[in-house]
Parts: C-alpha cells; sequence; structure tokens
C-alpha cells in the first residue's frame, strides 16, 4: 500500500532533498512551500504533488488540510520548513527577525499538528500508524553567540515534538526530531545573512565534507521505513569535522 507523506519546505534544501528521495523510495509525496514555480518544477520532474502555502498563514494550513482530507488523507508529516534571520548579539536583534523566526519555526508546527492530527490518525486505523517528522537544528541543543533567536525559535520547536511526543503516548503515532549540525545547502546560510554569499560561503570555508541536504534526507527516509513499532526520537546528525556545535575542524581530516 502506498503511504502519503507531506513535506513542507519542499522548494529547496532538505525539503526538496526529502521529497525527492521519498517519492524515489515509492511514496506518494505532496511537497508544501511558498514558491509555485519551483515546486511545479520538482513536480514535473519527480511526480510530486505540488502545493502552495504560506505555513504562518492560519487559513492556509486549513485549505491545505481540508484538500488532503479530500483527496485520500496523509500518513506522514514531514515538517522541514523553518529558517534563521540574523546573526546579531540580543542585545542588538531586531524584534521583526525574532518574530518571523517564532512564527516560521514554532508555530506553524503547532497549527500543522493541530490541523492534520485527525488526518493522521485515521491513517493509523487504517495501516497501523502514522508519523509527525520535524527536522530541528543542533542550534536548539546549544547555543551561541549571535544566535539568540535562532537558539530560541529552534529550541521551541524542539520542545513542541517531545511534549507532542508524550500527549500521544497510547496512539499508534510516532513523533521524530531530526536535528541536523553543518548543513550546506543553496539557501539557509545565504537567507541568514542577508543574501550576502561572500559571508555564506565563508562559513563553511576548509571544512572537509559539511552534511548536504541529501544526508539529512536519507536519515528521514529511514525514520520514516523504520517497522512501524520503532520511533527515532531523536537523531543528531553532524558532518565528521563538527564535533560539537563550537567544536568545528577546518582543513583536512587525517589521523593523529
Amino acid at each position: 500500500m502506498t503511504r502519503r507523506a507531506m513535506v513542507t519546505g519542499a522548494s529547496s534544501g532538505i525539503g526538496e532533498a526529502t521529497a525527492r528521495l521519498l517519492r524515489a523510495r515509492g511514496w506518494e509525496v505532496v511537497g508544501v512551500a511558498r514558491r509555485a514555480d519551483r515546486l511545479a518544477a520538482l513536480a514535473a520532474e519527480t511526480g510530486v504533488v505540488a502545493r502552495a502555502a504560506d505555513l504562518t498563514d492560519a487559513d492556509d494550513i486549513a485549505a491545505l488540510a481540508a484538500w488532503l482530507d479530500e483527496t485520500g488523507g496523509v500518513d506522514a508529516l514531514v515538517h522541514i520548513a523553518g529558517g534563521a534571520r540574523g546573526t546579531d548579539r540580543i542585545e542588538d536583534g531586531d524584534p521583526e527577525d525574532w518574530r518571523w523566526m517564532f512564527e516560521v519555526n514554532v508555530l506553524a508546527g503547532q497549527q500543522l499538528v493541530a490541523s492534520l492530527l485527525p488526518a493522521l490518525r485515521r491513517a493509523a486505523d487504517d495501516v497501523g500508524h502514522a508519523d509527525v517528522l520535524f527536522v530541528t537544528s543542533t542550534a536548539a541543543q546549544t547555543a551561541y553567540p549571535g544566535g539568540g533567536g535562532y537558539n530560541a525559535a529552534k529550541a521551541g520547536e524542539s520542545m513542541l515534538v517531545h511534549a507532542l511526543r508524550q500527549e500521544l503516548n497510547g496512539e499508534p503515532l510516532r513523533v521524530t526530531e531530526i536535528a541536523p549540525g553543518m548543513v550546506r545547502t543553496e539557501e539557509f546560510s545565504l537567507n541568514r545573512l542577508g543574501g550576502d554569499r561572500a559571508a555564506a560561503d565563508k562559513l563553511y570555508e576548509g571544512v572537509e565534507a559539511p552534511l548536504v541536504a541529501e544526508d539529512v534526507a536519507d536519515v528521514i527516509a529511514y525514520a520514516l521505513d523504520a517497522p512501524g513499532h520503532v520511533n527515532l526520537d531523536l537523531v543528531t546528525l553532524r558532518p565528521v569535522a563538527q564535533s560539537a556545535q563550537h567544536l568545528l575542524a577546518r582543513g583536512p581530516l587525517k589521523t593523529r
């Protein structure tokens, strides 16, 4: 039986890589993002079903949930959309940047869960289990200077996941958190740094083999395809060069 996943943030980066991989593994995939043109290109290439939506808009989320119900329901919510803005110290932070980060990383997730849980419960009744999977960040686990707003937003999202797993105890609903460290994607750092390509490239300068979007997608697909009684509560993944949030090797990796 073909399972159906809704993947947010599917227009680029980890979301796009996940949508592609799940399709290749036989899933039916609904790709959600704001940029309809990029979703249309992905749909034409892969067979992903494109649904443009702004996940900070409650009406868009409600319409998305209604459409899913009308077209066959959903077996997995894979929430990858999110983002960071700015690297200011807390005393210099722009409240609008902080508000946006909280809305896109926390409130959107809460509204998606509230809207899609009825459909996920029906899917679990039909096939034995359903999935809620969030991609957060190691920024949720360790604070760093200039990261206060993103740290706070991702920590909030992570706590949402932990609380949800406990609230759903006793139901056949798996709740998984994937927390990547350094991942080099086309847009994340560029967007965070206001479009400064040189500054974005400098973050990865000299780092041997940072993670890429496909690495994270592979872990997501493993979690979703694991036997239904197996729940990966939290998976933290980093490149070998990044031993901790603050400990990053630059230059070739070599034994001593």
